[in-house]
């Protein structure tokens, strides 16, 4: 291969969905293939599958002249065995050649020594997981996905965890470094994604943005606003602009279909970043200079850890979900901002490209069956004209489709949330934030309960979080301020959150709950029991958060401790809050100053399971080959 030349292997190969009688790997290439492969159970016979026998099971996208994205989907013609190695070799074809291209062509550290191949396990049941959220490139941490990659190499597989749960921001569409941005520019160049156009915007076309005003660290200026005609704003100036998008570092959001493409290739796989040059771009003032040097910095080491991830990827099982930034911050937080982000062509467009971006990339090999043969066609189709009518009308069904949750059949069942596009809005104000999840979607959680001994049940804000930082967001809520704390938890709706609280007391749900969250840039472990009732549910609350991305130390440790003083077990501030009749058991991580009940480390989190379904352990892996663990016999409860 040429020096200057594309890989052939983009990104991948990730492994998704894994059961006994089907298996869903997701891979980009920068041309067309077929494949074949083949499955080596340890003392089985090999499983092959020819071309022809997957021609069926592998369905293909062309997002640019040298980009494709690949989902295979196969239903396997005899089971697999459970708890057993299972060696793969995925062999591409180029078009008009015989010659296959096997692993060790495109990406030769793909296997753990002193395996000679990838592999995988299917789980009886689930012992043990991974997760985690918020991998922020630029971020000065290691990489959680590293570290994970680190436990993979030092442990036998029989010890490895059965899955990578990642809860949401697995990209940051809305916070992006420069480097990573003029790297993601280079990268559009180099696949020859189709120019998109865009409507009620400063600019006409991605090649503008791309290429002749790229706006770096100035693309707040681009962004849509909206005019505020009320009040004494009206009657002073008649009336002010304000931004529709609400992050504050919005100085390289994310615009065009091809900018969040590029930008999933390049977090994923190592081999995107060996044409990549990182020399600053002539545009920027001498004062933005240093802050690029610096960003550029963490952006390399970054880049130098992705072999890792690309390992760690092609061997667990990944499940995913979608929070605020991986579309945008503030994503769908009030009723208001809907009504303001909908309604601008432009804003529009910004959250559709991330949303197809989502699901080309994260979504469609979660469970693949949610996806029709007609949505994956128009998706096609405005792959090949973005901007066009095909592409405005892809976004329109994006925005309303309902089935982004999911559930896999493991053991025990595996139920993850959307908390993002089913809210139950305020119905005493628009900017009141909305409820994570609406009265029809609780009602239908409900109904996938019913009947579960225990069940992994992914949300990605905590459904139990910290209560003074909650209280502090009703607060700006109250103050008409919701968007500068993002003031959006399970508590904030008294709708949504008694909805909640009632499922848990349903006499016919699980007898144990692991709640898997993110989000918050911390990481805890809490026990739930509900008060007056001795035989509820055991509930856990476990957050991970985040991969690569960490809360301001000084203000986390004094939100910690002023949430102990305040909230004590025998403080009165207990009872004005929503969860009063349940009581919560905060465990410490080890080692930590007395009192400390948030850890803050990026990292990445990993549960082990009792074989009820109740949590055994709960570890976060840090850098340097650090293990916390959270204490949790630890007995020291109080009543919220």
């Amino acid at each position: 291969m040429n020096d200057n030349e594309l890989a052939l292997v983009l990104a991948g190969p990730i492994l998704r969905r894994i059961e006994r009688k089907q298996v869903t790997i997701w891979f980009a290439t920068s041309q067309a293939v077929s494949i074949s492969l083949k499955l080596y159970p340890e003392q089985q016979s090999a499983i092959e599958l020819t071309q022809t026998q997957l021609a069926d099971s592998l369905c293909s996208i062309v997002a640019g002249e040298k980009l494709y994205y690949h989902l295979l989907d196969i239903k396997l013609p005899r089971t697999l065995p459970l708890e057993t190695w299972i060696g793969y070799d995925l062999k591409l074809y180029l078009a008009q050649q015989t010659q296959a291209l096997s692993w060790q062509d495109w990406a030769p550290d793909l296997v753990y020594p002193p395996r000679k191949l990838p592999g995988f396990k299917v789980p009886q049941q689930i012992n043990r997981l991974f997760h985690g959220s918020c991998r922020k490139p630029h971020f000065a941490s290691a990489d959680g996905l590293v570290m994970a990659d680190r436990y993979l190499a030092e442990h036998p597989h029989a010890q490895w965890p059965s899955l990578l749960m990642m809860s949401g921001d697995q990209i940051y569409a809305d916070d992006v470094a420069t480097p990573m941005l003029v790297a993601i520019h280079q990268l559009i160049e180099q696949l020859a994604i189709a120019e998109e156009s865009f409507t009620a915007a400063q600019i006409q076309n991605s090649q503008q943005l791309h290429q002749q005003q790229a706006h770096y660290m100035a693309r707040q200026q681009l962004l849509p606003v909206e005019q505020q005609q009320g009040g004494v704003a009206k009657a002073l100036f008649g009336g002010v602009k304000k931004p529709i998008f609400t992050s504050d570092s919005a100085q390289n959001h994310l615009i065009s279909l091809a900018e969040v493409l590029a930008m999933y290739l390049l977090v994923w796989s190592p081999s995107v970043w060996k044409n990549i040059d990182l020399t600053p771009p002539e545009a920027l003032k001498p004062e933005q200079l240093a802050h690029y040097q610096q960003q550029r910095e963490v952006i390399t080491r970054f880049a130098a850890g992705l072999t890792q991830v690309q390992r760690i990827l092609a061997h667990l099982p990944s499940a995913m979900m979608f929070d605020d930034h991986d579309i945008t911050d503030d994503w769908n937080l009030s009723a208001a901002w809907e009504q303001s982000a909908y309604s601008h062509a432009f804003s529009k467009r910004i959250i559709g490209n991330a949303l197809c971006g989502y699901l080309l990339c994260q979504a469609w090999g979660n469970n693949p069956q949610q996806f029709s043969a007609n949505m994956l066609n128009d998706l096609q189709a405005a792959l090949q004209q973005p901007g066009s009518e095909a592409h405005l009308s892809l976004i329109d069904q994006l925005l309303s489709f309902a089935d982004w949750h999911y559930q896999w059949k493991t053991q025990p069942p595996l139920i993850v949330l959307d908390t993002r596009t089913h809210r139950w809005r305020s119905e005493r104000k628009l900017s009141a934030p909305s409820g994570l999840m609406d009265w029809q979607a609780l009602t239908d959680l409900q109904q996938q309960l019913l009947g579960l001994d225990a069940v992994i049940m992914v949300s990605p804000a905590p459904i139990f979080g910290v209560k003074l930082i909650e209280a502090i967001q009703r607060l700006f809520t109250w103050l008409g301020k919701p968007l500068l704390v993002d003031a959006e938890n399970w508590m904030a709706h008294p709708g949504s959150a008694n909805a909640l609280l009632n499922l848990f007391r349903h006499p016919n749900t699980p007898r144990h709950f692991v709640i898997l969250s993110g989000d918050v840039h911390y990481s805890f472990a809490y026990r739930i029991e509900l008060r007056g009732q001795n035989a509820g549910p055991d509930i856990w609350q476990i957050t991970s958060s985040g991969i690569k991305n960490q809360f301001p130390s000084r203000l986390l440790d004094w939100l910690d401790r002023a949430n102990r003083w305040l909230y004590s077990p025998s403080s009165p501030l207990n009872w004005f809050t929503k969860r009063r009749r349940m009581k919560i058991i905060p465990h410490r991580p080890e080692q930590a100053a007395r009192g400390e009940r948030l850890l803050n480390a990026s990292g990445i989190g990993l549960v082990s399971l009792n074989a009820d379904g109740s949590p055994s352990t709960v570890t976060q892996l840090v850098d340097k080959g650090r293990s916390i663990a959270f204490e949790l016999e630890e007995q020291a409860a109080h009543w919220e």
